[in-house]
């Protein structure tokens, strides 16, 4: 009997000390000096300050690729899918896609850190919202080049349109 009342008395303080944290933080929450989220941050308008080795969506040079397939080799979990061709009178190949499925991906750089050509790095953009899996299927070969390059932006409007493109853009008109 003593082990139950005292099982009783246990249970009874532990809930009282759970019920104090969470009223305490909940007066914490609304006390007039402390300011919530978004009104320190605001973020549609003032997006988020990031530190500098900050790994967001990939930047590309589609120029400077030797389409060795190091990076999508040594992604771990396969999301990068490389398209070649070889170029008649030139030694190489030349990209026609390089697509990052970002569905998948988990943004951990190895495919940045092994490129002996070093066309492929982590960028700074972290929002690529948009209302279908597709929009997070990226083909940086057909990006127009200042957004692959990481001059512009990555957004959703820029990867809607590149879905349009039939050729890779550093090709120019085909003959």
């Amino acid at each position: 009997m003593l082990i139950w009342v005292r099982n009783v008395v246990f249970a009874i303080t532990t809930v009282l000390k759970a019920l104090w944290v969470t009223l305490r933080s909940w007066f914490q929450t609304y006390h007039p000096a402390r300011r919530t989220f978004t009104e320190k941050y605001e973020f549609p308008e003032l997006p988020v300050v990031i530190s500098p080795r900050y790994r967001g969506f990939h930047r590309f040079d589609l120029t400077s690729c030797i389409a060795c397939n190091r990076c999508a080799r040594d992604c771990p979990i396969n999301c990068i899918y490389i398209e070649k061709e070889k170029v008649p009178g030139r030694k190489g190949f030349r990209v026609t896609s390089f697509i990052i499925d970002y569905t998948k991906c988990m943004f951990c750089g190895f495919c940045t850190e092994n490129c002996p050509v070093d066309c492929i790095f982590m960028g700074q953009t972290y929002d690529l919202s948009c209302y279908s899996r597709s929009g997070c299927i990226v083909d940086f070969a057909r990006l127009p080049l200042e957004i692959a390059w990481g001059w512009g932006t990555l957004n959703p409007t820029a990867v809607a349109l590149s879905k349009l493109v039939t050729q890779p853009v550093d090709e120019g008109p085909s003959l």
